[in-house]
């Protein structure tokens, strides 16, 4: 089998993306896509996506973790398959851009320097969970403030918490942050799915804002200081629950090839 693929990356949050309106990839090969997403043996990547077509809307997205199965929302991967159904001419319109994922419908628009703002859903609760926060931004995340970002072990207290029984049976994205002395949210996630640290994290990264908030921060606009790049949140504080948020930040093509599966 031969499969064309694209390589996109958002902060540093990699994936592989297909071009699947025809519907001929396998997206139940759980390990094919496993081996596609293999750093050593595979293409290598965060995540794979697959751009399909959908009923009165631009596309759908079709997600997958680097473990091969289908995964919940991912921020950094929407921006990027935005970015890359632009250039791939599936659609031609810059904004208002409306496309069908596994937490429902978004909007998203492509900024005069290439950057892409997604908005994401509404965040109804933030609940007090260990020595961190819990929410859902489209994954269900734990945000913890830490001391001493740069030397934590992110791997090992990541893993920890990621299986912990207080985010049973499912688990959760674990973020570290700490709060640089400008105000910014410097994080380092640990991500369900790749069990491992990412570069960046989307939906992590809107989550550390909201906890940020909750616990009295109070900002028109969040930066994020990921390892791979800097993202932006905001949004609308109404009545306890959060809307109208938006997710921001670049999304860059790196390479294209062909796999050959033999």
């Amino acid at each position: 089998m031969s499969i064309s693929f694209f390589k996109y990356q958002g902060a540093g949050n990699d994936f592989i993306l297909i071009n699947d309106t025809e519907k001929q990839f396998p997206e139940n090969d759980h390990k094919l896509i496993q081996k596609l997403c293999d750093r050593r043996f595979g293409i290598g990547a965060d995540g794979l996506m697959l751009l399909r077509d959908s009923c009165g809307k631009d596309f759908t997205m079709l997600y997958f973790n680097a473990d091969g199965h289908e995964g919940t929302m991912c921020g950094n991967g929407g921006r990027c398959l935005v970015k890359f159904a632009k250039d791939c001419g599936h659609i031609s319109k810059k904004r208002d851009i409306v496309f069908y994922a596994v937490d429902g419908e978004h909007l998203a628009n492509i900024l005069n320097d290439g950057s892409v703002s997604l908005q994401m859903k509404n965040v109804r609760g933030v609940a007090k969970k260990g020595n961190g926060w819990g929410l859902d931004t489209g994954s269900i995340h734990h945000v913890e403030y830490v001391d001493n970002l740069v030397d934590m072990d992110v791997y090992r207290r990541g893993k920890a918490l990621r299986a912990h029984n207080m985010y049973a049976p499912n688990g959760c994205n674990v973020n570290f942050i700490q709060i640089d002395e400008n105000g910014n949210i410097m994080i380092r996630t640990y991500e369900r799915g790749v069990e491992n640290e990412t570069l960046a994290c989307g939906t992590g990264a809107v989550a550390s804002a909201i906890v940020h908030h909750y616990n009295g921060n109070k900002k028109e606009e969040y930066t994020i200081k990921a390892r791979g790049g800097i993202l932006r949140v905001r949004f609308d504080h109404v009545e306890g629950e959060y809307r109208n948020i938006w997710l921001e930040g670049p999304a860059t093509f790196v390479f294209k090839g062909v796999w050959e599966n033999g």
